[in-house]
């Protein structure tokens, strides 16, 4: 592996570990959601969620488009919805985990 790949990778999951990132990106996983959908499923301020949004849109993981008057979250590319799926899998399963 290359060092700036390694480094590239560092980034990334040091920017996705925290909660509430990692909560949003739970939920985008399954779909698309306003940032008022993400505020109500993760319970903090509007403009808690926005500021998470904005460290997530700025390292490439997640995109947006506009739909009339909203902003519409989505994970920007397959790896990264792997990614997130393989770690539900491993750490979010009750059959695994069933203490959670």
């Amino acid at each position: 592996m290359n060092e700036n790949h390694i480094a590239d990778m560092a980034k990334m999951l040091k920017t996705m570990a925290h909660p509430i990132r990692l909560k949003i990106l739970c939920l985008l996983q399954d779909r698309e959601m306003t940032v008022g959908e993400i505020h109500q499923q993760v319970q903090t301020t509007n403009a808690n969620v926005s500021q998470h949004l904005n460290i997530l849109r700025n390292q490439g993981i997640i995109d947006y488009r506009k739909n009339a008057n909203f902003i519409v979250n989505r994970i920007s590319e397959g790896r990264i919805l792997e990614l997130i799926k393989t770690m539900r899998e491993l750490f979010c399963s009750e059959e695994e985990h069933p203490n959670n």
